[in-house]
């Protein structure tokens, strides 16, 4: 037997997971001491709880060189979600502190919430129910225009990883036509998808109705959608983002999208900054002004969520730090 294996770890968790913390607790098999740090802001963080750490597990709260430099003991920290860009990584590497993300979990959901939103707005069904509500003597002769057959609609899908693959196996049986655009990935992966790849956002954008964003948010990625991209799109397009907010440069490009035409409806699990900030176009959304109506739909950075992925998602993120303490396996490994 491993003697690190019967070490009792102290293993830190931070704010969005709340104890108990039987997942994390399974994956360790029951070998370890959860620290729970509860806040999004590491200021709040306390600082001696965090010197005695062995390993570090977070969600929502970005981590700097300040929680980095209270890390004396800690040699990996495991981010709970896919993305990585609250994360100072160069920092942590500087520390000799590993990091992983955790990719593995929730796919199906994310993909699943990103074809209800295209489904929803493509069908129009948030403008019927409002509508429905206030007809008086009629009823199916309520009609609303444009409405499009699937198999007459092209979707773009930006990012072919492990969530954008699973939209296009979900539209496959809609009959949408599917063009992807993703320059990490190789020629041999469209070809096994049976999709058509572009090397642009500008050019997928030309040619869809309705676009779909599956990539991380990387200092190429910050900003992909933005006034002048929008412009080199067909008038009308739908624009669903489940992945980061800020792929998207700021809401007034799509309140101007919304407002012009050149967007026909929004369906947003993520946003540049949760909870929202004071905007206008976050106003017309509550206060469901009529110019906007059933075309915005924004959902609260859940889409991963279902009861088995938040288990999973746990359960690997602690599974990771357990398997790079005991055995030295670094799986998930983002160094940069």
């Amino acid at each position: 037997m491993n003697p690190c294996s019967e070490k009792i770890w102290n293993i830190g968790i931070t704010h969005l997971v709340k104890p108990p913390f039987d997942p994390e607790a399974a994956a360790f098999k029951s070998n370890a001491k959860f620290h729970f740090f509860d806040s999004r802001n590491e200021e709040n963080f306390d600082h001696e709880l965090l010197r005695n750490l062995d390993a570090f597990l977070v969600w929502t709260t970005g981590i700097t060189q300040q929680t980095i430099d209270n890390l004396k003991k800690c040699k990996i920290l495991v981010r709970y979600g896919v993305g990585f860009d609250k994360i100072d990584i160069g920092a942590l590497n500087r520390a000799g502190i590993a990091f992983s993300n955790n990719p593995e979990y929730g796919p199906e959901d994310v993909a699943d919430t990103a074809m209800a939103l295209l489904l929803a707005l493509q069908r129009k069904i948030l403008q019927h129910d409002i509508g429905c509500r206030g007809y008086q003597g009629s009823w199916q002769e309520n009609h609303l225009s444009p409405v499009h057959h699937s198999r007459t609609t092209t979707v773009g899908v930006v990012g072919v990883g492990r969530i954008g693959t699973s939209v296009i196996n979900r539209l496959k049986p809609f009959g949408y036509k599917i063009l992807g655009y993703d320059p990490d990935v190789s020629n041999g992966m469209f070809r096994a998808l049976g999709i058509e790849r572009v090397h642009s956002v500008e050019e997928l954008l030309a040619n869809v109705d309705a676009i779909t964003l599956h990539c991380p948010l990387t200092d190429e990625t910050r900003g992909l959608i933005n006034g002048q991209s929008l412009a080199a799109a067909r008038p009308g397009l739908i624009l669903v983002n489940t992945a980061r907010g800020k792929l998207v440069s700021d809401l007034d490009v799509i309140e101007l999208g919304l407002k012009s035409g050149q967007l026909a409806a929004v369906g947003l699990d993520v946003l540049p900054d949760e909870p929202p900030m004071d905007h206008s176009l976050i106003k017309a959304w509550r206060d469901q002004a009529d110019w906007l109506k059933g075309r915005m739909y924004i959902t609260p950075h859940n889409a991963f969520y279902s009861d088995n992925s938040m288990y999973e998602c746990r359960f690997n993120a602690a599974e990771t730090a357990r398997l790079f303490l005991e055995q030295q396996i670094h799986r998930n490994s983002i160094t940069g």
